[in-house]
């Protein structure tokens, strides 16, 4: 059976103001047992306090992050750096994945750049899977660009067998792809999804002030840009299906994220999809 928790990269300022324990304190409260870490300096101190959350909150820690390697103006451990730190915050937070964000941004170059990361990623996954770890990938929407007729996730998937994926439904959906088709298509490969929903937001009353001032071109970003990051169930995508797919492909985990908050603070926003996804009847999965 998955487990419903939350990736962490949203509550990072929190994590920052009041520490990694009263952070996950608070997630505890509105219902949630299980976080990915995401965007959380792995310090000493962080990594004692998760380590408590585990053994006093009961918090499951899904997953780790990091990069291949050091991006710069990114910051954030990275495999190839940082191997044995990285397997030993694992093991002493007794997880087992490890999930790369995103795509590196000089891995976008090309494709001759983007073959040279699947080698490596899945040199390093066989690394981690000696170590008892599996390395996992988190799609955005540039992974749905074809080349030669080839979806990019697919060649990532194909070129890095050793590589697990996490699933983005935003994202997914944003790059043009139907969440549960998708989730479907690469079955077992996922262990954990995101569970992001895909609003369209109304065009704010500055871009009509832009207009009636005749700056089109104002209007017109504002009218493409009405795409927003949503509560789970406050925006368009069909969760009862994603949900049940997940489930149904084996996912272990399904984490509650969004990036933008307008306005809301990150609590608020995750208490929302707690009780969406309790109303849509999944409270039994947290």
């Amino acid at each position: 059976m998955a487990t419903i928790g939350v990736q962490a990269m949203m509550l990072k300022d929190n994590f920052a103001a009041v520490g990694a324990f009263e952070t996950l304190r608070a997630v505890s409260e509105i219902g949630y047992h299980a976080v990915e870490i995401s965007q959380i300096p792995m310090t000493p101190a962080n990594v004692a306090e998760l380590s408590r959350a585990r053994t006093e909150l009961g918090m499951d820690i899904a997953s780790l992050s990091a990069s291949l390697s050091t991006m710069p103006g990114r910051p954030g451990e990275s495999l190839t750096e940082g191997f044995d730190k990285i397997v030993s915050d694992a093991k002493t937070l007794n997880t087992s994945m490890v999930r790369i964000g995103m795509l590196p941004f000089e891995a976008m170059a090309s494709m001759d750049a983007v073959l040279e990361f699947c080698d490596a990623t899945n040199a390093m996954a066989a690394r981690l899977n000696d170590e008892g770890i599996g390395l996992y990938y988190h799609n955005h929407h540039i992974e749905f660009a074809k080349y030669d007729g080839t979806l990019l996730l697919d060649i990532i998937a194909e070129r890095a067998p050793l590589m697990g994926l996490e699933i983005d439904v935003h994202w997914v959906q944003r790059g043009g792809l139907d969440p549960v088709i998708t989730l479907k298509k690469y079955g077992e490969r996922v262990s954990m999804v995101h569970l992001k929903d895909y609003r369209i937001g109304q065009i704010p009353p500055t871009a009509f002030e832009a207009l009636a001032a005749g700056d089109h071109a104002a209007f017109m970003a504002a009218f493409t840009g009405v795409v927003q990051f949503a509560e789970v169930g406050e925006g368009n995508l069909d969760f009862a299906a994603i949900i049940d797919a997940s489930e149904e492909i084996g996912a272990r985990y399904l984490l509650v994220e969004q990036d933008e908050h307008y306005g809301r603070t990150p609590l608020e926003c995750l208490q929302t999809s707690y009780d969406n996804l309790v109303a849509l009847g999944y409270g039994h999965l947290f």
